[in-house]
């Protein structure tokens, strides 16, 4: 695969990730590329808060990938931590190089750290490619998800 770092995500990178974003039918939707600052203001949130990773894949000094990993304590399954895997995305150029693979081997691995005793994530119902990925990295399509608008 090459010499791959992955590492927290600083506002040099944001261009990149937002590019990653809206790279794909869902996401030309909903992304904004042309104004960074809602994006450059919700990284420092992120950044502030202990319990979330936003982190990038660079190969070469390119950013290649992007992901976030929410980390969640709870009451339930008998006070457990969980983890959330959110906004995955390879760029283009990098897809079927076992980029996405190695990502969320990575998130797995930083949930164990944490000690999560569930990884979780959603996927959208049209990205059929992306459910055969995790299906095939072990995760189980066991909830259905909703969503909500404000």
């Amino acid at each position: 695969m090459g010499d791959l770092e992955i590492r927290a995500a600083v506002a040099e990178d944001v261009p990149a990730i937002v590019g990653m974003l809206a790279d794909d039918p869902l996401g030309a939707q909903r992304e904004s590329p042309d104004d960074l600052s809602p994006y450059l203001a919700a990284l420092e949130r992120l950044t502030a808060d202990p319990n979330q990773r936003l982190v990038v894949a660079v190969r070469e000094g390119r950013v290649v990938g992007t992901l976030q990993l929410t980390i969640v304590p709870g009451l339930s399954r008998r006070g457990a931590t969980r983890s959330i895997i959110e906004g995955v995305r390879v760029h283009a150029d990098e897809r079927g190089s076992g980029l996405g693979t190695r990502f969320i081997e990575w998130a797995i691995e930083e949930s164990r750290r944490e000690n999560c005793q569930l990884v979780q994530l959603t996927s959208d119902s049209t990205r059929t490619d992306a459910h055969r990925f995790y299906e095939r990295l072990g995760f189980t399509a066991s909830h259905v998800g909703f969503k909500m608008n404000l």
